[in-house]
């Protein structure tokens, strides 16, 4: 290719680079997914409820925590915790009457999984539970059914994340009366430090709703109604915002820095010009490259996902709340 080709096709790239991370607004991209129906076998009898919650672990099995086949787990004793293979088949599940509004999953290094619990009742819920792979609590965070905003209390915990030195960082709040703040724990769960308040400025939070870790140990928050996502060192220390990827419901980093962004809640009200569905690019760049747009009311079932992940191969999981359904979507 002539040296002027090549120059042409840089500066292309670097425009689109340029519209992408700074006008705030979603650049059109290919869509190289298309969607898999029931790909997971839940037992008999058993239904999806609202999920936001789904990670696939190092060896491809793919975790999820619903609301026990409703709204809600309060009241129910079925297991809300499920273990899939990567042909869609219940390799395990567990954490019945634990629950009373299941809202993260999280699987660490070690393979130790990690959920969030949004709200409290009857002495249950605003904690974080540590589980072995088989479902015994290793640690819990936070005091049961209580909220509050001091270092050994959460007010709707949304999301939770390990560092590889194994420091917990949680997202705690989910907008209204709420908390609105990142906590850091040491690995043994004790409180470290923490950062945040309610509000638009750098390094406040409306909504605090996703939170992920990159290949470089930077903090991805998904600062949902103030539609950006707002970028941290481990410390608190803010470094940036991106508003390309939409209204962030859910947010998933896999081993090469590819970023999985959900957008449930755009429209032209509270994000004007975005769409809603699943944004894909790089934490290296900022730059989306593809989008997985949501199923309208015309596409029958609708889909209104809020949780994301991916396997190795770039198979895309999304968990959804009001529709009730964990999707697959597998590249073309």
């Amino acid at each position: 290719m002539p040296h002027t080709g090549r120059l042409r096709i840089a500066l292309a790239i670097a425009i689109v680079t340029v519209i992408s991370i700074f006008s705030g607004k979603a650049v059109a991209q290919p869509n190289p997914y298309h969607l898999v129906e029931n790909w997971a076998k839940l037992p008999e009898g058993r239904t999806w409820g609202a999920t936001n919650a789904v990670f696939v672990d190092r060896p491809g099995n793919v975790w999820v925590f619903d609301r026990c086949g409703g709204a809600t787990c309060s009241g129910s004793s079925v297991a809300p915790i499920f273990k899939f293979d990567p042909s869609g088949k219940v390799l395990k599940s567990f954490g019945e009457g634990m629950f009373v509004f299941p809202h993260a999953i999280y699987v660490d290094q070690n393979s130790n999984v990690w959920v969030a619990d949004g709200q409290g009742k009857d002495g249950k819920g605003q904690q974080v539970t540590k589980f072995s792979p088989d479902g015994k609590v290793l640690l819990k965070l936070g005091k049961a059914g209580v909220a509050g905003d001091g270092p050994d209390t959460f007010n709707q915990p949304s999301a939770v994340v390990v560092a590889p030195s194994g420091e917990i960082y949680v997202a705690d709040g989910h907008g209204g009366d709420s908390n609105a703040r990142i906590v850091k724990f040491s690995k043994d769960g004790k409180f470290i430090t923490s950062w945040g308040k309610k509000g638009k400025a750098a390094g406040e939070f409306d909504t605090p709703h996703a939170i992920a870790m990159d290949s470089t140990g930077r903090l991805f928050v998904g600062d949902r109604s103030n539609s950006r996502i707002q970028i941290f060192d481990q410390d608190g220390k803010f470094l940036n915002e991106w508003k390309q990827f939409g209204r962030p419901s859910g947010i998933y980093i896999d081993a090469k820095d590819t970023i999985y962004v959900t957008d449930s809640q755009s429209d032209e009200k509270v994000n004007p010009g975005v769409k809603q569905g699943i944004r894909i690019g790089s934490t290296k760049d900022g730059v989306v490259k593809m989008f997985i747009p949501a199923l309208g009311p015309d596409e029958k079932p609708t889909s209104v996902t809020e949780g994301v992940s991916a396997d190795a191969t770039g198979n895309v999981y999304g968990a959804e709340t009001g529709s009730k359904n964990l999707r697959k979507y597998v590249k073309n």
